[in-house]
């Protein structure tokens, strides 16, 4: 392990020493590569080093203990050797955790597209709550939230809705949300008091940068057309959505939120270029139909990752076994009491698969 730590280190100081180089801003592409390796080097070089300042003090303090001749003293090194001894333990814990593979898209902001699946108007319902979930969620941890683009239901909810979460790790903890969300509640509009459940469909995709995928422009084509509102109503008199086609693929992506033309097309190329690199990554990895169902399944009652069951006050993630039962303060939000543990869950997965290699 420190050996593998070394090697990190000496390559931060190369990084630090190619990006001060006098020709480093000719090539940005290059530099702004550089400029992420470091970033992502940079919390675990720093442990290191403290870890290697905690060694240090030890050896030091372990050298007083054995030259010391006063009874005093000699009960000051021994309190610095346990207390050192307790960091350097908790130090090597951290740095064994810092060296598990990192997923590279984890420091990225996000697009999410949260879908209406099995249950009709109340799914719809259901995707609009979730949108407020993780809009809350975002506020709480000051990321950015922006919508590119919605198709509602006329009632409230959303057939269909995509945004952007902008800020800090933002993919790194959201990306668990990917999959079938299953609700179970008595609807508005039951009169006989029947439990019904439906399902929405999430998925969680890493933006993607220019530098990640280019897109030849050739391969596009762009539509202009009339915003209209949730509810399918025209709002405005000037055209100003804007929907892209990429051509060979097929894929689509459209952003009517903002009132600048200029502005919706950026949106939606970010959009277009996320979804783009997502399909090339899957094909890459020779499973396109079933990565694609692992991530937000089918939307079938059956298939869920999360269950939230109002009746009994009660949110489910079926991946870890986790209950908890205060559905309302998640659904305001406060989700960090299921994020963690399943964080914490991948990470000991990634610890046995490193041991066990």
């Amino acid at each position: 392990m420190l050996d593998k730590l070394a090697s990190l280190e000496q390559r931060y100081t190369d990084i630090d020493h190619l990006m001060a180089e006098p020709d480093a801003t000719s090539d940005m592409a290059r530099l702004v590569a550089l400029g992420k390796e470091r970033a992502s080097l940079e919390p675990t070089v720093t442990l290191y080093r403290t870890y290697k300042a905690v060694n240090e003090q030890l050896q030091e303090a372990k050298v007083l203990l054995a030259e010391s001749r006063e009874p005093d003293m000699a009960a000051l090194a021994k309190e610095e050797i346990d207390s050192l001894t307790e960091q350097q333990t908790k130090l090597q814990d951290e740095l064994q955790m810092a060296l598990l593979p990192k997923d590279p898209n984890d420091e990225k902001n996000v697009f999410i597209e949260i879908r209406a699946a099995a249950g009709g108007e109340e799914s719809g319902l259901f995707a609009a709550e979730l949108y407020r979930m993780y809009s809350r969620y975002a506020q709480l941890r000051g990321w950015q939230v922006e919508l590119v683009e919605a198709n509602g239901t006329g009632i409230g909810g959303f057939k269909e809705i995509v945004f952007e979460v902008r800020g800090k790790s933002a993919f790194s903890r959201l990306k668990y949300e990917s999959g079938a969300h299953r609700v179970q509640r008595v609807p508005t509009t039951e009169s006989t008091g029947r439990i019904h459940t439906s399902t929405v469909t999430v998925a969680v995709m890493p933006e993607a940068d220019e530098i990640d995928f280019q897109i030849n422009e050739k391969d596009l084509r762009i539509d202009i057309f009339h915003a209209g509102g949730h509810g399918g109503q025209n709002v405005q008199k000037v055209a100003t959505a804007v929907r892209i086609v990429h051509i060979p693929t097929g894929v689509v992506a459209s952003c009517q939120d903002e009132r600048s033309q200029l502005r919706n097309k950026q949106k939606a190329m970010a959009v277009l270029r996320t979804r783009l690199l997502d399909k090339a990554t899957q094909e890459h990895q020779d499973a396109i139909t079933e990565e694609r169902r692992s991530k937000v399944g089918t939307g079938e009652r059956s298939e869920k990752v999360r269950t939230y069951n109002f009746p009994q006050d009660r949110v489910t993630d079926h991946r870890i076994n986790l209950t908890l039962h205060n559905l309302p303060t998640i659904l305001e939000g406060y989700m960090d009491p299921i994020i963690d543990p399943l964080m914490n869950e991948d990470r000991n997965r990634l610890l046995q698969e490193a041991t066990a290699a």
